[in-house]
């Protein structure tokens, strides 16, 4: 962890600088120098001394007191010494360079005990009751980013070792509480901006993970009730009641009340928020614009091209159009016959994308082979900007698709990029990267160094899209690999730069994630995950991403059902999207057509090679076994085999079959029985 994320400020010299330690308690019990390395604590018992003068939050504790804290039994004889011990080893590891014989400065001997004397900012959980307090002051766009960034500092269960001990439970369960809070408090700010949407999707896991908190209850309904859902939003409260009243014998508060007659009789005060644009400010430079600059001017394409990259940001309509009106300006530019314009106008658009299914296939194609036209055209010599934009695009391009040249050209455009030192452009190949990095299954540990990679360019070089773009693409590594403490970190980290920069789309991905985590982690029944999926499926309407959009929803249902063994139940019409061949075997299956399901299963293609392709593989794996085919096992087994220690489907950040390594035991249990029978 960083220096900078310790403190949640990089643009400031804090007191961290000064005494060289910040430290963690959201979660597990640490500390970090100032360069930002974890610094080693020694044995438990040392940590445990840290973590008691932390609680003590600057007061001094006796000796005696640290005595009966750290041993309620086998006590050692000389256990005041040991304490000693303790706190001398602390300080060479807080302060390594303090001279022989001079006082410390942080951990300090006063009167009969010790006191841990740093600064209100180099502490995560101090830092966060501010941020917290401050919140609430602040408008609503920038309490939500303030509440993203303080949520991301959490690793965990706050005093994570030490929660259960006398001393730290009270201060622990405080925190905890306090975290709920702000989770409260950043969807009303959600709701506030209008982004009701988001708000639901984060709100169905926090309510199915506290299903106490009435609070949680009512802000989901006002949340679904404002996407459209009154049906929903009721249910949700009729299910609060139940649970109330079934479970602590108690009836809803007055809230859960008010809001419930509220939306039967659709009280106007219910209606959401919106921010104000700046229209004004748009119509005067665009007709200041119209005035000066020539309508066949060449400036006008270049000027088109970036105005088309900040629409597919803004995503809804923006970003069909967006994709819509690119083909056109490039083929505007080809038509003059300026390939380096050509290549400015191709290069401009460094839209970020995550999704490895490309949304149109058909302009996607039409814009490679416009870009392999422009390289063809530049001279030989120079131009490597142009030259790795154009690779770079190629490579993005081409994602998912056969085209043998996208490992290539990704490979190249980073190299250029690398060797220009240009951050932007190396940004972009490293996207590029990212799209050409599933050649086979397991490489969730390469992307995450793509991703890692990508967040400390762009936070440096102010390049805030790809900065999401690195997080995003962190948090789908870290979630493949089942570490949702650092999977939760990127998806605030995300949410705060998105709140900060307006950039719509990406609570798409973190409203998938959140159901996601509430199924991988088992911190909830199934019909609410189920219906956590289904508000996170409402996010998908009208974001203008078909390639993610089509046949998501119902995939995302199957594999939680596979998963459980429970009846598949989809209607006949349902809409699989390209995820049908994978889908089709099981479904004959739960339908009883055994013979049929075995040649559905027979004609099942290799998954694309994308971010469901583990997914993918475990569900012709759960048909195999049914069906006993031993050629499709081997198959799988061949394919699965580098992520054994991934979670199937959550590379994608949205769904999961549970852990290959589960499907890999099955398979090699079921192909062992197989050999024994021959």
């Amino acid at each position: 962890m960083s220096t900078a994320a310790a403190r949640g400020d990089p643009g400031r010299r804090t007191a961290v600088e000064d005494v060289g330690a910040a430290f963690g308690v959201l979660g597990p019990v640490t500390a970090w120098d100032a360069a930002g390395n974890a610094i080693d604590l020694k044995g438990p018992r040392h940590r445990s001394v840290l973590a008691r003068l932390l609680v003590a939050r600057g007061r001094v504790v006796p000796v005696s007191r640290l005595v009966d804290d750290l041993w309620t039994d086998d006590r050692p004889a000389d256990a005041v010494g040991a304490v000693r011990t303790f706190v001398a080893a602390l300080r060479r590891a807080l302060e390594p360079g303090r001279p022989p014989r001079t006082p410390a400065r942080l951990l300090v001997t006063d009167g009969p005990g010790y006191a841990l004397r740093t600064a209100k900012d180099t502490v995560d959980a101090w830092r966060f009751e501010d941020s917290v307090g401050a919140a609430v002051t602040l408008p609503p766009r920038e309490a939500t980013v303030r509440l993203d960034e303080a949520l991301g500092w959490w690793r965990g269960p706050a005093y994570a070792q030490f929660a259960e001990q006398a001393w730290a439970r009270t201060e622990s369960r405080r925190l905890t509480e306090l975290r709920l809070h702000a989770v409260e408090l950043r969807a009303e700010t959600l709701l506030a901006l209008g982004l009701a949407d988001r708000a639901a999707a984060d709100l169905r896991a926090h309510a199915a993970e506290h299903p106490w908190r009435e609070n949680a209850w009512r802000l989901l309904a006002l949340a679904l009730y404002r996407t459209g859902r009154q049906a929903d939003a009721l249910d949700v409260l009729r299910r609060a009641r139940a649970l109330l009243a079934g479970e602590l014998g108690i009836d809803p508060g007055p809230g859960l009340r008010s809001l419930e007659a509220d939306i039967l009789h659709q009280a106007d005060h219910l209606g959401e928020a919106r921010d104000h644009s700046a229209g004004r400010v748009w119509e005067q430079v665009a007709a200041a614009y119209d005035r000066t600059v020539a309508p066949g001017a060449r400036a006008r394409l270049e000027s088109t091209a970036g105005l088309l990259r900040n629409l597919a940001l803004t995503g809804g309509s923006g970003l069909p159009a967006a994709r819509e009106h690119r083909v056109a300006a490039v083929a505007a530019a080809e038509e003059l016959g300026d390939a380096e314009l050509t290549a400015r106008v191709i290069g401009t658009y460094d839209v970020p994308a995550i999704w490895t299914r490309l949304d149109d296939p058909e302009q996607a194609a039409q814009v490679v082979a416009a870009a392999e036209r422009t390289l063809t055209a530049l001279p030989a010599e120079g131009h490597q900007a142009a030259k790795s934009g154009l690779l770079a695009t190629i490579a993005l391009e081409s994602r998912g698709t056969p085209l043998a040249r996208g490992p290539q050209a990704a490979r190249r455009a980073e190299e250029l990029a690398r060797r220009l030192d240009d951050p932007a452009l190396l940004a972009f190949a490293l996207n590029a990267a990212f799209m050409q990095c599933f050649d086979r299954t397991g490489l969730a540990p390469r992307r995450d160094e793509i991703g890692a990679e990508l967040v400390a360019l762009s936070a440096r070089h102010g390049l805030s899209a790809f900065e999401i773009l690195g997080h995003l693409v962190r948090l789908q590594a870290r979630a493949a690999l089942g570490d949702f403490t650092a999977a939760d970190r990127h998806a605030a980290a995300a949410d705060a730069l998105a709140a900060r920069h307006e950039r719509p789309l990406v609570g798409v991905f973190t409203g998938w994630y959140a159901a996601l985590r509430l199924d991988a982690t088992g911190r909830a029944p199934v019909p609410d995950v189920e219906a956590a999926y289904r508000d996170a499926a409402a996010l998908l309407d009208g974001a203008g991403m078909p390639g993610l959009a089509h046949g998501l929803p119902p995939l995302a249902l199957l594999c939680l059902r596979v998963r459980h063994a429970l009846p598949l139940g989809f209607d006949e019409d349902t809409d699989w999207g390209p995820y049908a061949p994978w889908a089709h075997p099981l479904l004959l299956l739960d339908q009883g057509r055994r013979s049929e399901a075995a040649e559905a299963l027979h004609a099942t293609p290799e998954p694309p090679r994308d971010l469901l392709q583990e997914a993918l593989w475990c569900l012709t794996a759960r048909a195999a076994l049914t069906l006993g085919d031993r050629t499709a096992l081997a198959r799988a087994r061949t394919a699965l085999a580098p992520a054994a220690n991934e979670l199937a489907g959550a590379a994608s950040g949205l769904l999961t079959l549970g852990p290959v390594s589960a499907c890999l035991a099955a398979i090699a249990a079921a192909l062992g029985r197989t050999d024994a029978d021959n």
